[in-house]
């Protein structure tokens, strides 16, 4: 979160739910994260749901937030599109069941602007790129590429000043998880991501994906809006978006951070499949869910506004004092979490790696029989450099009225702006700026100058716009790495 400017923001009445123009301070937060995993092996749900956890993100910081704009981008191998196959391109194979680059970049993009659309959120940034090459490695020549993709989604939001810090959340609150049921879906995705591609066994891959539904996040946002309408007298005390681990994370840091423990009854969690063990139902990453704390004084406010919403919602139990997480199963009249939150969230053993920084002299570039028309023709032919507009017409960029600058530029509407640009309010000459740099091909020559350039990239894009003091500048930095692999650790 960074500070962000006075703002008249036309929102509903607390009392007589018309719209009305309110004085506030909107501050701006911003949130950038992958769904790589998911997308490899499930191209549109796995980008939907990249979209739409970020999305929740946005709406989850503090106690009460709310998305603005959106951006998504991709990185994967060569497309090798049938019958308009590029001269550079080969086909090295990759592991059966993830998908292949063009289908990822067929149904993915289409499932991260579903989700953005269905919502209602404009997507404005973005980038795309392909690589596949044998390259000199320390052990001779090895393939790169992206058949693990990258799907990044990422994205600006605002927030009230009064609203960045959770509460405490007393003894006796009441705990509640708001939206979407549980369903056996996405369990084991966190640890799913982390590993090689293709390393894990099928069923477990497959089981990792999870399934949008943008309608019901976009009931829990109307619920999260009318509690922000509020100000001081917000009733939520404490917020936490559902994601990686399902409710066996999402719950114990929620009330961890307020140094509380919790009693909680698992049968009360809404389900759609009762068929489910303890352990699917405690720890599937079904979306569209948040887990809040809630006084008794304004559970019924509260209340009240997820029935006018429609949205699903369950009081699981209450905070405990001691710091000890207690979840009861009627069912099986038992106790299958019974556990110090110290024990559950302490710290694990540092890790340590022993790695060594390897040379890798790559082969300069030879000129010699380059014909430059023919090279200029390939660089255009490059999807990181040729027309986006595949990727940008499939979503809505406009939603709001808050956007000042989308990808299209003029009259023909050319997609070439270099950054994205949203106002503070409706009549506003103040907002946000958002733009990508990357430059991850360079990291096999040099790591630390591609992020350098990566950095630089962003910082230029931004220039396009008039963004006065540049330490006002936020950096969110996404990197990963082929972690074990010989050499990489040091690179």
């Amino acid at each position: 979160v960074i500070e962000g400017f006075a703002a008249r923001r036309l929102t509903p009445s607390v009392e007589s739910a018309e719209y009305q123009y309110q004085d506030t301070r909107l501050d701006i937060l911003m949130k950038v994260e992958t769904h790589n995993h998911p997308t490899a092996i499930s191209p549109f749900p796995g980008a939907a749901t990249g979209s739409g956890g970020e999305i929740r993100d946005e709406g989850a910081t503090g106690i009460g937030s709310g998305p603005k704009a959106g951006l998504c981008g991709f990185s994967v191998s060569n497309l090798k599109i049938p019958g308009f196959e590029q001269p550079w391109e080969q086909d090295y194979g990759k592991p059966g069941r993830i998908a292949s680059a063009l289908e990822i970049m067929i149904e993915g993009p289409i499932g991260a602007a579903s989700f953005n659309n269905e919502f209602g959120r404009p997507n404005t940034c973005g980038y795309f790129r392909t690589y596949e090459q044998r390259v000199a490695s320390a052990d001779g020549f090895e393939l790169r590429g992206y058949h693990k993709p990258i799907m990044v989604a990422g994205g600006v939001g605002l927030i009230r000043r009064e609203h960045i810090d959770k509460k405490d959340i007393p003894p006796g609150s009441n705990i509640i998880v708001l939206g979407g049921p549980a369903m056996l879906i996405g369990l084991g995705g966190g640890a799913a991501s982390s590993m090689a591609s293709g390393s894990s066994s099928e069923s477990l891959d497959f089981a990792s994906v999870q399934r949008g539904n943008p309608e019901m996040q976009r009931r829990v946002q109307e619920v999260i809006d009318r509690c922000f309408a509020q100000g001081e007298a917000n009733p939520i005390l404490s917020l936490h978006d559902v994601g990686a681990g399902g409710l066996s994370n999402a719950l114990p840091e929620l009330v961890n951070d307020a140094e509380r423990g919790a009693e909680l009854d698992l049968r009360r969690v809404p389900n759609d499949e009762p068929g489910m063990s303890p352990m699917e139902i405690w720890c599937n990453e079904s979306q569209e869910r948040y887990v809040l704390a809630v006084s008794d004084q304004r559970l019924d406010d509260f209340l009240g506004l997820c029935e006018r919403e429609r949205c699903i919602y369950a009081v699981l139990g209450k905070a405990t004092e001691k710091r000890q997480l207690r979840v009861s199963d009627p069912h099986f009249d038992n106790w299958p979490v019974d556990l110090p939150l110290d024990v559950l969230l302490g710290k694990p053993p540092k890790m340590h790696r022993d790695v060594v920084h390897q040379e890798t002299p790559q082969p300069e570039f030879d000129r010699a029989g380059v014909d430059p028309v023919a090279a200029l023709y390939r660089v255009l032919h490059l999807p990181a450099v040729a027309d986006k507009t595949f990727l940008i017409s499939i979503g809505d960029r406009s939603v709001s009225g808050l956007v000042a600058r989308d990808q299209m530029v003029g009259p023909w509407q050319v997609p070439v702006a270099d950054a994205s640009v949203t106002l503070t309010d409706y009549s506003a000459y103040s907002g946000e700026v958002m733009s990508m740099g990357e430059r991850t091909p360079l990291a096999l020559l040099d790591a630390p100058a591609a992020g350098r350039i990566a950095i630089g990239e962003a910082l230029t894009n931004m220039g396009s716009a008039w963004v006065g003091d540049l330490s006002r500048t936020v950096l969110s930095a996404n990197w990963m790495a082929a972690a074990g692999h010989s050499g990489e650790d040091a690179r």
